[in-house]
């Protein structure tokens, strides 16, 4: 009698899995005699359209036939697949956290486990079967060889396999990273973001990641972990724009340090016009990132300026980034506010009220401070007017 190899936590049959199935096997597989009543009952539960009569009999299985040796595999295999399918994504997980259980190398239940925390939305599960995936894939490089095995012949044998399945390694690590990125809350985000990249350090989202988790550890105002993040991440990319505005941003505002900012924004302009366009974006929505990231670079500069009481530089710089921020409210308010600074602080007072009136006129953090600022120079004028 023959024997069909079965790839545990896989809807097996006739290649109909609710997940995405890729390359040769990682993990247990239970070998089923075709013929048997293992095979008959599989091949049931597979022809089964109504959604009631198939867990019926999975449920028969898992009962009879799949309780015995390595068949509970099969049947937590069978109730993640059907769970996933009738979006029931708890269900699923909890029957795949059974197969974990039983079979913790098993890779294609990885898949299954990240496909369902996704649908369901649960980006801390999604980044937590990541961590699983990312465990069973470095314990698989480094097994040794089984008993019998010559040891160069096994080598080759791991290459194959990993080859076969770097389209399920690449949609893991995409997914995972979708996953963490939609975390709401910033802090939360993060973490997850720094948990995928410690997970992957050699995906190729693993620095975009990275710098996404900077940039919200700082809306978090969690100051130490963002820089702690961005200055990882120079260390390994040099020229990565998002970290240079990120630190030439943070430091721009601080008086006892501001003097750091300068470098980071003057790096920043000289590798924006060649830095590469991402994934999924527009020439015409790179153009506008890119003259974003340009004003920005150039506003930090413009407030460095402010600092070292070179006023005249300031306006010259900040002028030149209003165009370029102006896609961005909170950007050009604060741009606004600090040209308008730093024409007071050249006397040039119409001016300067022009520029606070801009920043006024978006929504954002400055535009408190500028309509304070507006109202502090028209004070003087308003109470003579209504002196008797």
């Amino acid at each position: 009698m023959g024997f069909r190899r079965l790839l545990s936590g896989a809807l097996f049959l006739l290649g109909c899995s609710a997940g995405p199935v890729f390359g040769q096997q990682i993990g247990k597989f239970v070998p089923i005699q075709a013929g048997s009543e293992v095979d008959h009952a599989l091949t049931e539960i597979n022809a089964a359209t109504d959604p009631a009569q198939k867990l019926a009999l999975i449920d028969k299985f898992a009962a009879g036939p799949g309780s015995e040796g390595d068949n509970p595999l099969l049947v937590d295999g069978l109730y993640v697949d059907y769970y996933i399918e009738q979006k029931n994504y708890d269900k699923a997980m909890e029957y795949g956290d059974k197969l974990f259980a039983l079979d913790p190398d098993s890779f294609q239940n990885a898949m299954n486990m990240i496909r369902a925390a996704s649908e369901k939305g649960d980006s801390e599960r999604v980044v937590g079967y990541g961590e699983k995936a990312a465990g069973i894939l470095k314990r698989f490089k480094g097994a040794a060889a089984p008993e019998g095995t010559a040891a160069q012949v096994w080598e080759e044998q791991k290459a194959k396999t990993l080859e076969s399945n770097k389209e399920g390694v690449a949609y893991i690590q995409q997914a995972v990273y979708n996953g963490a990125i939609q975390a709401r809350d910033p802090g939360k985000r993060a973490a997850l973001l720094v948990r995928f990249a410690q997970a992957f350090p050699d995906s190729p989202y693993t620095n975009q990641a990275l710098g996404v988790a900077a940039t919200s550890y700082s809306q978090a105002q969690n100051t130490p972990k963002m820089l702690e993040v961005a200055n990882g991440l120079l260390a390994k990319d040099p020229n990565n724009l998002g970290m240079l505005l990120v630190l030439s941003d943070y430091y721009c505002d601080k008086p006892d340090q501001f003097a750091k900012a300068e470098p980071y924004a003057k790096k920043a302009i000289s590798v924006v016009d060649s830095a590469p366009k991402p994934e999924g974006l527009t020439d015409e929505q790179w153009a506008r990132q890119k003259g974003l990231q340009k004003g920005l670079a150039l506003s930090s500069l413009g407030q460095v300026n402010i600092e070292k009481k070179d006023n005249a530089q300031a306006v010259e710089n900040l002028k030149a980034a209003a165009p370029l921020v102006k896609v961005d409210d909170a950007s050009y308010g604060r741009n606004q506010y600090r040209l308008g600074f730093a024409l007071a602080n050249l006397k040039r007072t119409a001016d300067a009220k022009e520029a606070f009136t801009q920043a006024a006129s978006v929504n954002g953090p400055y535009k408190a401070l500028a309509q304070d600022k507006l109202k502090a120079a028209a004070g003087p004028a308003t109470a003579r007017k209504k002196t008797p």
